[in-house]
């Protein structure tokens, strides 16, 4: 019987492991730190086989435990109550762990949102929104992949839908298998890079990084991804229009109602202008009701009155005048008793000196006549009973507050948003406004919930936990809303979020106690030791981790790949400089591939499980591999660009 490609693959990188294990362990000199190498590559033998990966970390975990007490002790009973204790610590330390929290809820919205049945209201808009551009229907799969990626997070669920919903609609329209199968599963990775995403939770929960600023992050990075897909699909079907052909004329449009043809009939073909004058010559367009046109006129009317709110806001927010306390001299930093250097200085003795006499004395007083104890310096006098505060805002130069000048650049802003404006009324046909009502009715919904999660989490209204659960009640409202929140659909919803929050959370367990054994039998130290004695670099160690982590994404999962090996290089950052959140960033971009890599790109598998029969699993790997590629570039313009990544945590939270 022949054997398949990607067991033969997997069986080559175990054979290759075991190898590494004979040859280099240092069998004569067998010391602890060895053992924790030893057992670090035979989790990496036995997850490739296919045991479950939380429960062989656990056991794994627990078996090496109790190995470091024994070498330690040589006293079994004393070496298993250890490890016990040590098992059970960590559990609970695991379960109380304050980010887990959000995970469960953002998992509910997710699998609410996929069932109120938008994605095919979104990528039908997109479609016909986007049918001018090159290769629109892969672009309008990207596009509705990485807004319903924001909405989810769920690679399995985006993956699955469009595979149902737009495969059929690219392969009829002449679309290449792996044009195809390769915008779809790269599109749908992008959930777990795109805000909220569970990973991003994981990562800062294993290492210590804050999910905020992971969110923030993460934002721009992934839309960057999002484009540099779609300007390789355009490019693919500018120079190769087999592999993409341009839709039909036909298939570009969309019907009109009786009453948009009556209106277009009189000679205005821009809607806004069409609809004004119908309203002031009612005679003409005595068929078309004025309710009609009211509501028209209002959706039409939508982006501009947006546009003026988003305007006002960041007026307000910069032109609002800055608050400056007036603070005493004795109590601001580096003067008085503060030592005014740049950081905190050791006291001038070597360590605690006595009292000079034998007991203590009372603090000497200002009046001869009183005992009491004096104020500290800076604290304003009592006048008149009252005493005032020691800082209180006031307006610089001591006058009234005032309105700052609104700077140059939100001159600039404005202007951009009006030249937006003045080419969407140019462009607003009658069709055109169809579509955008089809917007209306399947993205904006999104976009609203989207940004309140989001944007709660970014402003600091909201803890992630707590955004969640706003996210959580608005996927339950759009469900209600498209009328698809039953009790089935939230009987399975409830299920499948328990069934998804128990593996990350049994997950988080095993990786905990196989962290605290390796830590135990001094395999961290070992590796700091032989990291640090290369002499590398920042830039030599970020390329070593990420082209490790890139190798690891083929016979791992990203999972796997955050619990077990970030605890090793994260210790190693601060020897480097290297900042933990830029780090997590690439790290989050480099493990789009572990669901892009064979054998083990499990976004393949999701899309073969619903593809047409003739659709093999050899084309949709063919497919993503130039995909691949675009995410090792991505990965080198966040390098080389931090601020990409680093911009909007930098301007929000430090």
């Amino acid at each position: 019987m022949k054997i398949h490609k990607a067991l033969w693959f997997g069986l080559s990188c175990i054979g290759i492991v075991l190898l590494m294990i004979a040859f280099l362990t240092p069998w004569g000199e067998l010391t602890t730190g060895h053992i924790g190498l030893l057992m670090l590559a035979l989790i990496v033998v036995a997850i490739m086989l296919g045991f479950p990966t939380a429960f062989t970390l656990m056991g794994m975990g627990v078996l090496f435990t109790f190995l470091a007490y024994y070498m330690q002790s040589a006293d079994a009973g004393r070496s298993i109550g250890q490890t016990l204790d040590l098992m059970v610590q960590r559990t609970y330390a695991t379960m109380t762990n304050d980010s887990l929290i959000s995970i469960p809820l953002f998992v509910f919205m997710g699998y609410l949102v996929e069932r109120a049945n938008l994605i095919e209201k979104l990528f039908r808009s997109m479609h016909l929104a986007l049918a001018r551009l090159p290769g629109a229907l892969a672009v309008a799969t990207l596009a509705t992949c990485a807004i319903f990626a924001t909405a989810t997070g769920i690679v399995g669920a985006v993956v699955t839908l469009m595979g149902l919903l737009a495969m059929p609609a690219m392969l009829k329209a002449g679309y290449s298998v792996r044009l195809t199968a390769g915008a779809i599963t790269a599109g749908g990775c992008l959930g777990i890079l795109l805000p909220p995403s569970v990973m991003l939770i994981v990562y800062g929960a294993t290492t210590g990084v804050s999910v905020v600023q992971l969110y923030a992050g993460a934002l721009f990075p992934g839309i960057m991804l999002a484009v540099l897909y779609m300007v390789y699909v355009i490019i693919v079907a500018k120079l190769r229009p087999d592999m993409a052909p341009p839709l039909p004329v036909n298939e570009r449009g969309v019907p009109l109602s009786p009453e948009a043809r009556s209106l277009a009939a009189t000679g205005y073909t821009r809607a806004v202008s069409g609809m004004v004058a119908a309203m002031f010559k009612g005679r003409r367009n005595r068929d078309v009701p004025f309710g009609f046109l009211l509501r028209n006129m209002a959706t039409a009317l939508a982006p501009l009155a947006l546009t003026l709110l988003l305007v006002a806001v960041v007026h307000y927010g910069v032109t609002r005048p800055q608050v400056v306390y007036d603070i005493p001299a004795e109590l601001q930093l580096g003067s008085g008793g503060f030592d005014s250097g740049s950081g905190l200085s050791e006291p001038d003795v070597g360590g605690l000196a006595e009292p000079p006499s034998g007991e203590l004395a009372e603090p000497p007083s200002s009046d001869a006549g009183s005992s009491s104890l004096a104020e500290p310096p800076g604290t304003p006098a009592a006048s008149g009973g009252a005493q005032t505060p020691a800082a209180e805002p006031v307006a610089p130069d001591g006058a009234a507050a005032q309105s700052v000048p609104a700077p140059k650049g939100f001159w600039i802003f404005v202007a951009v948003c009006a030249a937006l404006l003045v080419v969407f009324y140019a462009a607003l046909t009658w069709a055109r406004l169809e579509i955008f009502k089809m917007l209306m009715s399947s993205f904006f919904p999104l976009a609203v919930m989207i940004a309140a999660v989001l944007g709660s989490i970014a402003f600091g209204l909201a803890t992630p936990s707590e955004a969640a659960a706003m996210g959580a009640m608005g996927g339950a409202l759009l469900a209600l809303a498209y009328r698809r929140l039953n009790l089935p659909v939230l009987r399975e919803s409830v299920f499948l979020t328990a069934k998804t929050s128990a593996m990350v959370c049994w997950l988080f367990v095993g990786s905990s106690i196989f962290s605290a054994a390796f830590a135990l039998l001094g395999g961290q130290r070992i590796i700091e030791d032989w990291v640090l004695s290369l002499g590398l670099t920042p830039i030599q160690f970020l390329l070593l981790a990420q082209v490790i982590i890139f190798l690891l994404g083929w016979p791992l999962e990203w999972t796997e790949i955050i619990v077990i090996f970030m605890p090793i290089f994260v210790p190693l950052l601060n020897a480097f400089g290297i900042d933990p959140l830029f780090f997590g960033l690439l790290v989050a971009l480099n493990l789009q591939t572990a669901f892009l890599s064979p054998p083990v790109a499990m976004s393949a598998f999701y899309l073969k499980g619903v593809s047409p029969p003739h659709v093999t699993l050899n084309q949709i790997f063919l497919g993503m591999m130039p995909f691949m590629g675009i995410q090792v570039v991505a990965i080198f313009l966040l390098y080389m660009f931090p601020g990409i990544g680093m911009w909007l945590p930098t301007v929000l939270y430090r």
